[in-house]
């Protein structure tokens, strides 16, 4: 955790922001009618533009407080505990992205659904974490490479997404190439994703260098939103003025489906507005909120889309409800989800006492007949027994 004095509360109100938001746009996007799908409509075209802000801003804050973080202390390469903690998180949410998708019934019956190596965002942030580790360690010794490395991936993966979207993959077995394509279903891939976590690392070195300049914040909110006009409202246009004097087709192409930019311009632009209000949002829940994404995601997840048994709301509601009912529907669903999440967070430390108590006395009553069998086979069954209960503790954990 940053220190109360050097924490950026606004980067906690802005993941708070993008975790509702995502929220409710699940919410909608699953169980609205089809039939109010109307992009004449300006409310549902609204709305629809505002739910693709979501994952840009989720993603460039994702790096951007990890790299915060990893860069805070004053030790570096693998000696930087955050490195290893960074290692862990990453495989932590690539775990947690696939056991979401597991389904109990299916794998009793020997099966795994394809939908199990779809590749969501818990997937995609898990490996992009681990894609920052990897370049911070590999920059240890050239310190200004790292943020040079950062915003130039950002723009490959930006510039060349044209020609890597086509790509099927089919050489890889398709829980890999998932990773890489959506041709087999997934919601997410790496890239173009990681591009926006990079640029949100990068962002966070350019905080930490200047963090402690008067006029940071001022310089930093003119910039963005400067920088974000800029990238809505104008760089289509300079796409297209480089295709036409380059007669490059890559450029071209770029202009003809120029989200990545114009996203990444929204971005900035909310940026903008949360140091704008910084000082208005420093209330406790609200800070929590953004603390508990993780919690938040997979209370969401599994109550939208019935993680493990398949009944969640998405089940019985699919693509069935009115306006005012998908409305009233998501704000309530976003009550019970965030409340849900913050009482595991506030007991956190006492649920996993009692489940870790409760795994200790189901082999307890074998107790006598392990250390009977324990003499025979010289310790091993003990020994068994203790590495499964620190296993049970380290996927918990």
């Amino acid at each position: 955790m940053i220190s109360k004095p050097n924490r950026l509360y606004f980067i906690d109100a802005m993941r708070a922001w993008a975790i509702l938001m995502m929220l409710q746009g699940h919410f909608v996007d699953g169980l609205l009618d089809n039939a109010f799908r109307d992009t004449s409509n300006f409310g549902y075209t609204l709305w629809l533009y505002f739910r693709g802000v979501t994952a840009p801003v989720f993603f460039t804050v994702s790096g951007f407080i990890f790299t915060f973080l990893l860069i805070k202390g004053e030790k570096s390469g693998f000696d930087n505990p955050r490195v290893t903690k960074g290692i862990k998180r990453g495989l932590q949410l690539i775990f947690i992205g696939y056991l979401l998708r597991l389904n109990f019934w299916g794998l009793f019956g020997g099966y795994i659904y394809d939908s199990f190596y779809y590749i969501d965002v818990l997937h995609c942030i898990g490996f992009s974490i681990l894609g920052i580790v990897g370049l911070y360690v590999l920059t240890t010794k050239r310190k200004a490479f790292f943020p040079l490395l950062l915003i130039t991936i950002t723009l490959l993966l930006f510039i060349f997404e044209p020609t890597y979207k086509q790509w099927s993959h089919n050489y890889l077995p398709v829980s890999l190439a998932n990773f890489l394509t959506k041709a087999n279903g997934s919601v997410f891939t790496i890239f173009p994703w990681f591009g926006y976590a990079t640029c949100g690392a990068f962002l966070s070195i350019l905080f930490s260098k200047f963090k402690e300049a008067k006029y940071l914040y001022p310089v930093a909110i003119s910039v963005s939103i400067v920088l974000g006009l800029s990238l809505i409202f104008g760089s289509s246009e300079l796409f297209l003025a480089l295709a036409k004097y380059t007669n490059i087709q890559l450029i071209a192409d770029v202009f003809f489906n120029n989200y990545l930019f114009i996203r990444l311009g929204d971005v900035f632009l909310v940026f903008a507005i949360f140091m704008i209000l910084r000082g208005l949002l420093t209330h406790p829940t609200l800070l929590k909120i953004g603390q508990s994404t993780l919690s938040i995601y997979v209370v969401h997840y599994i109550i939208l889309y019935g993680s493990f048994i398949g009944l969640g709301l998405y089940y019985f509601l699919h693509h069935s409800l009115s306006p005012m009912a998908v409305i009233v529907g998501a704000l309530f669903f976003m009550l019970v989800s965030t409340a849900t999440a913050l009482y595991y967070e506030n007991h956190k430390i006492a649920i996993k006492t009692s489940i870790k108590t409760k795994r200790v006395q189901l082999f307890e009553p074998l107790d006598p007949w392990l250390l009977f069998a324990s003499k025979l086979f010289k310790g091993y069954v003990i020994k068994l027994r203790t590495t499964t209960l620190k296993l049970f503790r380290l996927i918990k954990d």
